[in-house]
């Protein structure tokens, strides 16, 4: 194994860091996570898009959330991609975009960005993972439920597009 490759397994083999843990309002269903210097959010809503639960843009992803409420999300960093566990979660989707800032504001859609998280990340290409789970836990009427969100983050560049790791058959 080369030097790089056994730096690069060291690595994703690293504990993640926790950039974020608690909850935030997904209003619309929707959070955000975007470099500071670049408040474009990623466009084009349609069925598709909503049902990757991921929509990605060049500054920017976008995470569709089951429920309409404040949810729990989680946020690390990784040195390196972690391999996916597809176990983990009912819904697993990648996507890459940029932060040349190296600071990424955190936010549900109707949030008072001055007061949202900041979370620094190294300046550059990024690759995203969401997570998603206990999806098949919403209430009748989608305000209670024990879903949970992650999204890891790692440098680098991704393939264009959103890529669906796993789908939830749910919806």
């Amino acid at each position: 194994m080369t030097d790089r490759a056994l730096s690069q397994k060291a690595a994703a083999g690293a504990p993640a860091k926790v950039l974020f843990e608690g909850t935030l309002l997904a209003d619309f269903f929707q959070i955000y996570l975007r470099d500071a210097a670049h408040p474009a959010l990623p466009e084009g809503y349609d069925d598709a898009a909503i049902a990757r639960r991921l929509m990605a843009g060049p500054y920017a992803v976008i995470l569709h959330t089951a429920r309409n409420m404040p949810v729990p999300l989680r946020v690390e960093w990784h040195n390196a991609r972690p391999e996916p566990d597809l176990s983990a979660g009912q819904h697993v989707v990648e996507a890459g975009f940029a932060s040349p800032s190296g600071t990424l504001v955190l936010a549900g859609l109707t949030d008072y960005e001055p007061t949202a998280p900041r979370l620094a990340v190294p300046a550059g290409p990024l690759g995203v993972r969401a997570v998603l789970s206990g999806l098949d836990t919403l209430s009748a009427d989608g305000l209670e439920g024990r879903d949970v969100y992650l999204l890891q983050l790692w440098p680098g560049a991704m393939p264009p597009g959103v890529q669906v790791l796993k789908a939830w058959p749910g919806g």
